[in-house]
């Protein structure tokens, strides 16, 4: 059947209201999936409020995880999702902040490109705002664009992004519809739910000139009728476009309960679209009915530093992880169950690392910094000792080689010169091109960022994974294995199975497999080229080691 040829793209804005951390990335992804799954072409950008130009200075515990594109731009952990739900790879003209727009203004007008106008907050801002947005339609040869707003309705953060929307809407009115994600409460002491949050914020919203053509109501539970009917009398919608939007077992069951409510074509005739013969939900729904009929656990210990935040774990840190662990859990048909190990614990009593013996599988993910280095490096040794299917991500490989280099090779002050300048044996050293950026404090976007090729050695436990011997994977990471030690870590059985196609830069460590069922790590960040339709093979590869350590049988 012929594609049905678009005059002009079409966009849908998603806001938010009444709180933060509503699902406002979910939905987005969700609604980019229905309508992909309908047969058009759609890509998904976020715009957040912050000053940072980018999201490579902001701490994981305050903001969540940075995510880094193919491209090497360091994003919100959104985009994350946006990759994950629809299997495309976007880049840096699909992120913006608002540090990053008023950057680009300013400096157009000192290159004298608004030909001497009085430069304003308005229209200027909003109006490059449009620019980038179109830019990345354009590059996307998209049909439709899914664009999230940062932040919650009635922040002064996000007013001029809200006037984006406004005057995009008022340029090509047939083109432009607007959806806000709002939480209506169930206090547990009234017994009843309560639309007056979302009221207030759809007014909020119209108090910007903008009128919701959507309103997707988060709550613990599906909306009742009656509720339906209220907000749509008291935010000037139809009750078919109020949509249902309950707390789900998994993140991905979102495309499919919205599409009970049909939603998809509820946009296709509010966009003025005919709907096309696409591929459909229908091998998404198989992979989701996977996991929910997985059957045995695999407990698998995350050992890291950036869960706390006053009393409560903040998991958004390693959200890609976490993804990368269920997509493969799906795959070998097994679920997993994670727990959170603040490895400061492993350095005031050692004793605390027997409890790893309760795990069929420990990750030590990215990261950067002193603080729990130490801890983590003993943890190491104990997978690597009691043969706990190990695996590295980043930091979690040059620890990894750092143990080894200390406890097998002998070179028992090994450290990295990131934590230790002085060390007698710099196991892990900063890339030189970096030295120069570190003195003169310029940390931003500095490191070594997106994708580079690995080439992998035959007959290791990477190339059974991967099943290539060439493979692109994304780096966020300033320091390296040091090449001067790494015959030294060879001789003594290290096997570097996977480098940079010049053979300098090591990008897998592992150990063999004669030694030890799974201990692996990588130089590169696997977790975020992993979806729920295409798991990353090395996430399959240690699931599956740890499944076996669990039932002490091939799986």
């Amino acid at each position: 059947m012929a594609k049905q040829k678009m005059k002009r793209a079409k966009y849908i804005f998603v806001v938010g209201g009444v709180m933060s951390g509503v699902g406002k990335g979910i939905a987005t992804s969700s609604i980019g999936k229905i309508l992909q799954a309908r047969g058009f072409n759609v890509t998904a950008l976020k715009i957040d409020p912050y000053i940072n130009v980018d999201a490579g200075t902001m701490n994981p515990t305050e903001h969540g995880e940075v995510f880094v594109l193919k491209d090497g731009y360091e994003t919100d952990q959104d985009m994350g999702n946006y990759e994950r739900f629809l299997n495309i790879e976007l880049t840096r003209d699909n992120y913006m902040t608002t540090g990053l727009v008023y950057k680009t203004v300013i400096e157009k007008e000192r290159n004298l490109e608004y030909a001497g106008k009085c430069v304003q907050v308005v229209p200027h801002i909003p109006l490059e705002v449009i620019r980038r947005i179109k830019k990345a339609v354009h590059r996307a040869k998209a049909d439709i664009a899914i664009i999230e707003i940062g932040g919650t309705v009635g922040e002064y953060e996000n007013i001029l992004f809200l006037e984006a929307i406004r005057m995009l809407k008022t340029e090509q009115s047939e083109d432009v519809i607007t959806a806000i994600v709002s939480y209506v409460p169930t206090p547990s002491k009234v017994g009843e739910m309560k639309t007056k949050p979302t009221q207030h914020a759809v007014r909020t919203l119209n108090g910007t000139g903008i009128q919701p053509d959507i309103i997707i109501a988060r709550a613990d539970r599906p909306l009742d009728e009656k509720r339906k009917e209220k907000i749509a009398v008291f935010c000037n919608v139809r009750k078919e476009d109020v949509i249902s939007a309950p707390d789900v077992e998994s993140i991905y069951d979102v495309p499919v309960n919205f599409e009970k409510d049909h939603l998809s074509d509820i946009l296709l005739k509010k966009l003025h679209l005919k709907a096309r013969q696409g591929e459909g939900l229908g091998a998404w729904e198989k992979r989701v009915k996977r996991i929910k009929s997985a059957e045995g656990i695999v407990k698998i210990g995350v050992v890291g530093k950036y869960f706390k935040t006053g009393d409560y774990v903040l998991s958004d840190a390693y959200i890609s992880v976490i993804e990368a662990l269920k997509h493969a859990a799906c795959e070998i048909g097994r679920q997993v169950e994670l727990s959170w190990i603040d490895s400061t614990d492993f350095e005031s009593d050692t004793k605390v690392l027997k409890s790893l013996r309760r795990y069929h599988g420990i990750i030590i993910p990215g990261g950067f910094g002193s603080r729990g280095v130490e801890g983590k490096i003993r943890a190491v040794q104990f997978c690597r000792e009691n043969q706990v299917p190990y695996f590295g991500l980043c930091y979690g490989m040059q620890l990894a080689v750092i143990e080894y280099a200390r406890h097998v090779v002998g070179l028992a002050e090994s450290s990295t010169t990131e934590v230790n300048q002085k060390t007698s044996h710099p196991i892990v050293d900063i890339m030189p091109e970096q030295k120069e950026n570190l003195r003169k404090k310029n940390y931003g976007a500095t490191m070594r960022l997106g994708h580079y090729e690995a080439k992998i050695l035959p007959k290791t436990l990477a190339a059974a994974a991967y099943g290539t011997t060439s493979v692109l994977e994304r780096h966020r990471h300033r320091y390296e294995v040091n090449p001067e030690y790494v015959e030294q870590l060879k001789e003594a059985g290290m096997i570097f199975s996977a480098t940079s196609p010049d053979g300098v830069l090591m990008e897998i460590a592992e150990l063999p497999q004669s030694e030890h069922p799974f201990f692996l790590g990588t130089q590169f960040h696997p977790e975020f080229q992993s979806s729920l339709m295409q798991p990353h093979p090395l996430f399959v590869a240690f699931l599956k080691a740890a499944a076996v350590k669990k039932n002490q049988r091939p799986l």
